[in-house]
């Protein structure tokens, strides 16, 4: 089979590699589509290694058809070959075939094309973990999503206005406050022309102080919107692609009882991360049947030209996920 390979030079080849193996509760898809996510990025950089076992070549999430399963997987009765699903991987899924534990994989929803359904497991598993599990959110708070143009924020700014959230996010740019605007956030934050503590301040000031934060940005901005956050505020860190480092005021944590909380998904466990997707497959897909949330594309590009799709995402421009087609 083929695959995207990460060569020395750090440059993306489509080229030949062992087609991979099933093991014990496994499956095996035929990989129709798979979206680009930045960890995809920091992965080619060398700084996000894929979890052991899993395969050299990037890729968190495909959609695709059951061909065949492991003797396990067939007796578990969940799924037959032909299906069409969609999966989250540990890795590997910029490839003609994966392999990969049947709790991983999820079906499609009613309405939803192969390529949509490719920016489903990743994004949306991330976005039940950290809005729900780790943020504890329900309807009436104040939720912050940082990096409003981002694939991760086109899923969590729905998903959390669907849920009866307040929702503020931040672009970098003027150019991108209309780029999502279909996205239906109640404050977008043009980081250009205003600091987000000022707004938060603002928010607080006129009662929607902020409960819970997504934040894929990091830098001086966690400690300095900190005094600003309501009581019991959930910060929550999945990135810090704007800096590793900010000056916290800990007697400000500590009477506000703010949480600072350290969150991937590609860390947990296989069991945690079967039981996330169970929970998004009850909670959330029948939202994305009745089209309340469905994921953004930005881009649909084929395999080969998977340097191009990075380059797309390295150059902070794209507002929705890149998917990677494969024939």
């Amino acid at each position: 089979m083929k695959a995207v390979v990460i060569e020395k030079d750090k440059s993306l080849k489509w080229t030949e590699v062992e087609c991979p193996e099933m093991k014990k509760g496994e499956l095996m898809i035929k990989v129709c589509c798979a979206a680009v996510n930045r960890a995809d990025l920091l992965q080619r950089e060398g700084s996000y290694p894929p979890p052991p076992g899993c395969p050299d070549w990037p890729g968190l999430e495909v959609s695709g058809t059951v061909c065949a399963l492991s003797e396990d997987a067939e007796k578990a009765g969940r799924w037959k070959v032909g299906d069409k699903v969609c999966a989250l991987l540990g890795g590997g899924g910029y490839a003609q075939y994966v392999c990969v534990p049947e709790e991983m994989v999820m079906p499609i929803p009613d309405g939803i094309s192969m390529t949509e359904a490719s920016a489903l497991p990743e994004a949306f598993a991330t976005a039940y973990l950290n809005l729900f599990i780790e943020g504890g959110a329900k309807a009436g708070d104040t939720l912050l999503m940082q990096a409003g143009a981002s694939g991760l924020a086109s899923v969590i700014i729905p998903m959390a206005k669907a849920f009866g959230l307040r929702v503020i996010t931040t672009v970098y740019k003027t150019e991108l406050v209309k780029t999502i605007a279909h996205l239906g956030a109640d404050v977008v934050v043009d980081t250009s022309k205003e600091k987000l503590s000022e707004v938060l301040k603002r928010e607080a000031e006129s009662g929607h102080p902020l409960n819970i934060a997504i934040d894929c940005l990091g830098s001086e901005n966690v400690g300095e919107c900190f005094p600003y956050v309501a009581y019991g505020c959930r910060w929550i860190m999945i990135a810090t692609l704007a800096g590793d480092i900010s000056s916290v005021n800990m007697r400000t944590m500590y009477v506000k009882n703010i949480r600072l909380i350290g969150s991937t998904l590609r860390s947990k466990t296989p069991e945690v991360k079967g039981k996330i997707l169970a929970s998004l497959v009850r909670d959330v897909w029948p939202k994305v049947t009745s089209g309340e949330v469905r994921p953004t594309i930005y881009a649909v590009l084929p395999i080969e030209e998977a340097e191009k799709a990075h380059d797309m995402l390295y150059g902070g421009n794209s507002a929705g996920k890149i998917v990677l087609t494969i024939e």
